[in-house]
């Protein structure tokens, strides 16, 4: 009896063919966006330090924290994808699953891209700041 009934949700509209493009998306959107993110942070924090080691270049090694943060930010994204890819199988998949994957990985996405933006203005004051006053 509960195989029917499981066969009858697997086959109705709760599983349309195109519901897995939504998981896709979200893989593909975590990755993405986390990466830009990422690239930012290090691009803004990269300037603070070039900015930086033209006066002081003995403190290059020590403000390199900023760029390494900023770097973990896309390995964030390329975990979540992974995991959503995890769950994206033969099997049927329903809508419900694909909208929850695609959200999840675009609020990954998003909050990677907010984290590169903070990271790298941060980064650049407190790098140049470090190399006017090294305490």
């Amino acid at each position: 009896m509960a195989t029917q009934v499981s066969n009858a949700v697997y086959n109705s509209s709760f599983c349309p063919d195109y519901a897995s493009f939504f998981g896709f998306a979200g893989a593909g959107l975590a990755t993405i966006f986390s990466s830009i993110g990422s690239a930012y942070g290090t691009a803004k924090a990269g300037m603070g330090i070039a900015g930086m080691g033209t006066f002081r270049p003995e403190l290059i090694m020590k403000s390199l924290i900023p760029v390494v943060m900023a770097g973990i930010v896309a390995v964030y994204g390329l975990v979540v994808s992974v995991l959503i890819a995890g769950q994206l199988e033969d099997k049927p998949y329903s809508l419900f699953s694909g909208f929850v994957h695609f959200f999840s990985g675009i609020t990954t996405g998003l909050t990677g891209v907010a984290s590169g933006y903070a990271i790298g203005i941060v980064g650049d004051y407190c790098v140049r700041g470090y190399g006017q006053q090294a305490k």
